[in-house]
This record gives structure tokens, C-alpha cells and sequence, in this order.
């Protein structure tokens, strides 16, 4: 008995992790929630927890002072939803939330990169058979099989899998492989990589509008809002682990930078992209001059928390009966 009241006395609140605030026709990642959901969700946290901005959420913790049942709101990646759709309805409700923003990304002419990719492996209709690529001076080589054939009904019926649960053959299982031999490489890399499969597949060069990153206005005019926090995601959504602590540290630094002179504030609190790094980069972050930074690791935020490796849990799609069910199961916790 002494081991749980020990245990739960600790518990302080939960973060909560969107990215995308739109609907989607493909959704390998479950990173959009509709808006008519988003809102439910926002009003049954008015309702039922304590919803406070990032750093006073983590200031609080750190004292041990946090609200019972206090929640905090934070959004990935820097998509142009989090202005259109999500900024309204956390005005309405008086909600604050920290914008985590991959500032490379910011008023460019692509996607993100693994949107990039799911335009072109996962639109409906026929690939060539087989996909050749160079990466990093290694041939590598998927031969797609009965997966070359993509059907508009398969697309509809696989729209919302989870690209890690795409059985082998499948057109999901084809895409997740190629984006594990994507992730690690920087955005240099990456690029012409990603134009060679455009050629392939017979792609035309697309910026969705309903996928693209905010324009360096949007994001101005986004950080105006008395509710809104800018944060830093690095610069180009680098795989830190994969990487030199010098290659590293300059993603760290330079994102806040570049952020920091568009906004002409300080810009204090981090995300570590793909909730990846090394034992040592929380210490560079620090050293970078953040006050907070967020993982993508599962969990409630205890009173001994470390404010640079922060747990967050992400929110899907959910209705608001499944968001209000998810939110008790989490206060139990």
C-alpha cells in the first residue's frame, strides 16, 4: 500500500501530442484528428482536467505544485492546420498549446519529407515492379510483387493503417521499408533520393495543401495568439541518434536560432524529432539554452521527472467518447 501512495503521489499530469488538425485521405502514421474531434477533445479537457502552457506545466511539476489532473497541449512538426484549424478552437476554449516548428521546413516549396514519400508509394494506381536505389554508396533493392497494383478500393479500405502494420507484399509494408532506409539519412541525403523515386513511380511534383509546413508569415501570424507557444523541433527533423553529437548540436542550435530571429523571442522549449537521441543530447539541448524538452515516450509526467526527456502521450483520432474513456484510463494511471 505504501509502494502505490508512494508511486501515484508522484504523478503530476499528462502532455498530450498532435501534429495534424485535418482529415486524411492516407494516414500512415495517425497523426490527423479531424476537427469536429478536436474540438470535443478541447471541450472535455475544459471540462474535466486543467489544461496549463507547457512551461508553467513543467515549472509547477518540478515543485511538486501542479493542479491535480493538469494536462498540457503540444503539437508536432510545424504543419499549416495548426494555424487554420487548431488556433481557432483553442482560442475558443481558451487553451494554450507549444507549436514544436522543424524550422528548415518553414515556407518551403515540398512536404515533409515522409509525406513526400506517402504521395507517392501510397496513391492509388500501378508501380513498376521493381525500385532500385543507391543510398550511401549501398544498392538497395524492393521487389513489390503483387504490391505494384494499388486499387482505389484497397486505398479507401487502408487508409487509416498504421504503415508498421502493413502485412509483407502489402503496398503499406513496401512504404514503411523504404522510410526506415529513409530516416537515418540527413536532408541532403534524403532529397534526391526521394526524387529518384518520384521519377519512378511517375509522380508529379505536388505541395498539398492540405499537408504543407507553415509559410514564415503563418508562423508570425501563429505565435501572435495569446494561447500559442513556438517551439523548436531542430531544423530538418534529423534522426539524432544516427548522427555525430557536433552534427547534432548544430540542428539543435541553428532551429532555435533560426526560429528565435523569425520571431524576434526566445524560444525555450524542444521536441526531439521521432522522440530520438543519444544519452548525450538531452545535455546539448540544455546547453543550447531550453528549459524543457519533450520525447515521444509514453506516460504521465511525475514530480521527478527530468524536464529535458519529458513523456508524452499521443492523441489520434479519437471521438469524443473514446478521448473522454483515454482520459480517466490515463488519470488512473
Amino acid at each position: 500500500m505504501l509502494n502505490w501512495l508512494k508511486k501515484h503521489s508522484q504523478l503530476s499530469g499528462l502532455i498530450l501530442m498532435y501534429h495534424r488538425i485535418n482529415k486524411a485521405g492516407s494516414d500512415p502514421w495517425g497523426l490527423c484528428v479531424r476537427p469536429e474531434h478536436f474540438t470535443d477533445h478541447l471541450e472535455i479537457l475544459r471540462q474535466e482536467a486543467v489544461p496549463l502552457p507547457l512551461q508553467e506545466f513543467v515549472r509547477a511539476s518540478q515543485k511538486g505544485v501542479l493542479p491535480r489532473r493538469a494536462v498540457a497541449i503540444t503539437f508536432d512538426d510545424g504543419y499549416v492546420d495548426n494555424l487554420s484549424n487548431a488556433k481557432p478552437v483553442l482560442e475558443q476554449f481558451h487553451i494554450p498549446a507549444t507549436v514544436f516548428v522543424t524550422s528548415g521546413y518553414i515556407g518551403g516549396k515540398r512536404e515533409f519529407w515522409w509525406d513526400e514519400l506517402e504521395r507517392i508509394l501510397l496513391r492509388p494506381g500501378e508501380l513498376p515492379a521493381t525500385l532500385h536505389l543507391t543510398i550511401r554508396q549501398k544498392a538497395c533493392q524492393w521487389k513489390l510483387g503483387e504490391a505494384a497494383y494499388y486499387g482505389e478500393e484497397e486505398y479507401r479500405r487502408e487508409a487509416n493503417q498504421k504503415a508498421w502494420d502493413g502485412k509483407p507484399g502489402s503496398r503499406h509494408h513496401f512504404y514503411y521499408s523504404v522510410w526506415q532506409v529513409l530516416r537515418p539519412l540527413t536532408e541532403g541525403e534524403r532529397r534526391p533520393v526521394l526524387d529518384t523515386i518520384s521519377v519512378w513511380a511517375g509522380a508529379k511534383s505536388e505541395l498539398r495543401e492540405s499537408h504543407r509546413p507553415l509559410t514564415g508569415h503563418e508562423l508570425q501570424t501563429l505565435a501572435l495568439s495569446d494561447v500559442i507557444e513556438i517551439g523548436s523541433h531542430t531544423v530538418t527533423h534529423l534522426f539524432l541518434s544516427e548522427h555525430p553529437l557536433a552534427v547534432q548540436n548544430e540542428e539543435i542550435r541553428a532551429g532555435k536560432m533560426q526560429l528565435e530571429k523569425l520571431l524576434d523571442r526566445p524560444v525555450t522549449s524542444f521536441a526531439y524529432p521521432y522522440g530520438d537521441y543519444l544519452k548525450k543530447t538531452p545535455s546539448l539541448v540544455r546547453d543550447a539554452g531550453f528549459a524543457c524538452a519533450c520525447t515521444t515516450r509514453k506516460g504521465s509526467v511525475r514530480r521527478d521527472a527530468d524536464c529535458l526527456e519529458l513523456p508524452r502521450v499521443q492523441v489520434e483520432d479519437w471521438t469524443r467518447n473514446e478521448f473522454q474513456k483515454r482520459l480517466s484510463e490515463w488519470f488512473r494511471c
